[in-house]
């Protein structure tokens, strides 16, 4: 007998108004709250059903959690954004910058001194690191989270993170925060209950025997090798293995026990109060465990993860979800849409743009965008070339086998290109969480050093120097013009180097992403306000292309093609709103590379529609007939004259 969901959710939804208390709320909140829940309470128990079915008690959960939602309905937020906007995420306006507070800042309140800084550079959206209470020493940068409810004392109070949102929704710029939901740290208070014995908390997380464990380890794959070897650290006080798919201090949650997915949207509304406008999905394809699988991107982590969104909507429905998904690109797909993840990273672009300057070859990035770009309307890639972790090199091997590129030697030359460990690489970056058994690892470094102006200012060669600054320009040049949020990682736009500081550090040493999470100075801005610097180079070079963006709504344009141009070192797009038109066209080499004709034996000049064009970058007339070499690491934005 197959249920009928929609008479079950209305049968279990006007049970539960009957049992709710309303009294908090004024008749326009009562009414309005009504009238999401009746819009979205089938979709929360379309997904918690598939979850929590077997738990006698899902009706008590689902009282609780809608109680909460009417609770959080009567606490004061700070002043919003102006732009209500329901689409606001497709606008050529949008520019990000991912920041932690005390690098780029000291503290919250001295934060807000840097919103002058942002509004110069033209961003719109900030995401603010983790930022909450976590262990002293390792936290993993923050991501081990000892209270959700707690600022982080060293960076002030949660009265200092609304007055940064407020301070930043004025200037109308969006605050992201991360949702850390797949762990806390042990120091967390549900873990020191579990520790100390508690059954109730013991189910929060997942505990179990030798056996056990060993039998889970056999099909999970370990992401920090380094640290530890599978998913499990034993805890000889309680003779038990906790699953920790990360860091031994990062317990995984129990998301099969009810009890877990309602404190922590408790916790996830909690943020919200904080002023966010979007949550970050942290680790989100991890989420659900099942023995006999990799527990990775399982059917029921998308119940889960929509069933956070349907509550979203009830309670917070102006705040939006990004997801975090660095699995196969197929995966990722999978979590984007209007009922899951508005938001996504785009870690496909991202690592094989740099796969594209190290081969000088775009065919793996072709046929792989070509496959996985397009997502869902009304939603929105976030496009980013560095970002605070690590680099992975993550394809379709399927792709790559059909083009004669072997997947694991392949992955085993990018990691050597870019650690200057191959003849001939520009790159300055460093090895992550190498694995002794197979060497496979991933790659650190900021953006300037990972394009080459490290190399070049050691070996003090103009010409390799001028070859690095016009990869930061060509992958900025494709990253500020794909449709799509451009995501800058803090101190990438002052073409700041690696920093080697961490290694005199106990706490960091171990962990090589510290190599690109510099404290930022008075010193760096500096060098990126003197043009005559490679840093001052790279800062105008990112200003000027942001300005051009902003003011060209063209950059907003939904439609959008990838455009063959018969060479393998040239990657194109074009992007169409009405009769007006956008071509984008990059050399991935340091070599004039020929124009050829287009496929089906067309010309630029049909795809743009008339002979001549401008370029946006450099503002000059092309005659498009004429334009038959690209130059060396060349970048063109191209709209009709």
């Amino acid at each position: 007998m197959v249920m009928d969901f929609s008479f079950e959710a209305q049968k279990t939804q006007q049970r539960l108004l009957s049992e709710l208390d309303f009294s908090p709320l004024t008749s326009q909140q009562k009414t309005t709250f009504i009238s999401r829940l009746e819009t979205n309470f089938q979709p929360l128990f379309e997904q918690v059903f598939p979850l929590y079915q077997h738990c006698f008690d899902l009706h008590f959960h689902l009282k609780t959690l809608l109680q909460s939602f009417i609770d959080f309905q009567k606490k004061k937020r700070p002043a919003q954004i102006k732009d209500k906007s329901e689409f606001w995420f497709e606008s050529n306006q949008n520019v990000g910058i991912a920041v932690y507070v005390d690098l780029l800042a000291d503290d919250l309140s001295s934060l807000i001194d840097k919103i002058p800084y942002f509004e110069s550079l033209g961003i719109n959206y900030v995401h603010l690191m983790p930022l909450y209470l976590s262990p002293e020493g390792n936290s993993d940068g923050g991501y081990a989270i000892s209270d959700y409810r707690t600022v982080s004392p060293n960076l002030g109070t949660n009265k200092d993170l609304k007055d940064l949102a407020a301070a930043l929704h004025k200037k109308g710029i969006r605050m992201v925060l991360d949702f850390v939901f797949n762990h806390t740290s042990d120091e967390h208070r549900w873990a020191e209950a579990a520790k100390s014995g508690d059954k109730e908390y013991q189910e929060y997380y997942y505990f179990m025997g030798e056996q056990d464990a060993m039998e889970y380890n056999q099909t999970v794959r370990e992401i920090f090798p380094q640290i530890r070897r599978g998913s499990f650290t034993y805890l000889p006080e309680l003779d038990r293995h906790v699953w920790t798919t990360f860091n031994s201090f990062q317990w995984d949650l129990n998301y099969s026990n009810p009890a877990v997915f309602v404190a922590v949207v408790e916790e996830m509304l909690h943020l919200i109060l904080n002023g966010c406008d979007v949550l970050r999905l942290d680790a989100l394809a991890f989420v659900w465990k099942e023995k006999g699988t990799v527990c990775e991107n399982l059917p029921k982590a998308h119940n889960l993860i929509k069933a956070f969104k349907a509550c979203l909507d009830i309670a917070a429905p102006q705040v939006v979800f990004k997801s975090e998904a660095i699995v196969h690109p197929d995966e990722v797909n999978k979590y984007i849409g209007a009922d899951e993840c508005t938001l996504s990273y785009n870690p496909l672009m991202m690592a094989l743009l740099w796969e594209s300057l190290a081969t000088r070859q775009t065919s793996l990035l072709y046929q792989s965008l070509e496959r996985s770009f397009k997502i869902p309307a009304h939603t929105t890639w976030i496009n980013y070339i560095r970002c605070h972790d690590d680099i992975g090199w993550l394809w379709d091997d399927a792709l790559s086998d059909r083009l004669g590129i072997d997947g694991i030697g392949h992955r085993r030359f990018l990691n050597q290109f870019y650690t200057g460990q191959f003849e001939g690489s520009f790159a300055a970056g460093v090895p992550f969480q190498e694995n002794p058994v197979n060497g496979d690892c991933r790659v650190c470094g900021t953006l300037a050093s990972l394009a080459g102006v490290e190399t070049a200012i050691a070996a003090d060669d103009p010409l390799l120097l001028d070859h690095a600054i016009k990869r930061i320009r060509v992958l900025n040049g494709i990253n500020f013009a794909m449709p799509g949020i451009p995501l800058l990682y803090q101190g990438d736009d002052l073409g700041v180097l690696n920093n080697n500081d961490y290694l005199n550090d106990p706490t960091k040493v171990d962990d090589s992403r510290w190599v690109h999470r510099k404290k930022l100075t008075n010193d760096d801005f500096a060098l990126a306000e003197d043009i005559s610097t490679p840093q001052g180079k790279i800062a105008q070079l990112i200003r000027e292309m942001i300005q051009i963006r902003k003011a060209n709504p063209l950059f907003a344009a939904q439609e959008f093609e990838l455009v063959s141009l018969g060479s393998e070192h040239l990657f194109a797009f074009k992007r169409q709103q009405g009769d007006k038109t956008l071509v984008v066209i990059a050399n991935m080499s340091e070599h004039l590379i020929p124009l050829e004709r287009l496929p089906l034996g067309k010309s630029l000049s049909e795809l743009m529609g008339q002979d001549t064009a401008i370029n946006l970058l450099d503002k000059s007339l092309i005659d498009l007939p004429s334009l038959n070499l690209i130059e060396p690491l060349d970048v063109l934005w191209l709209i009709k004259a």
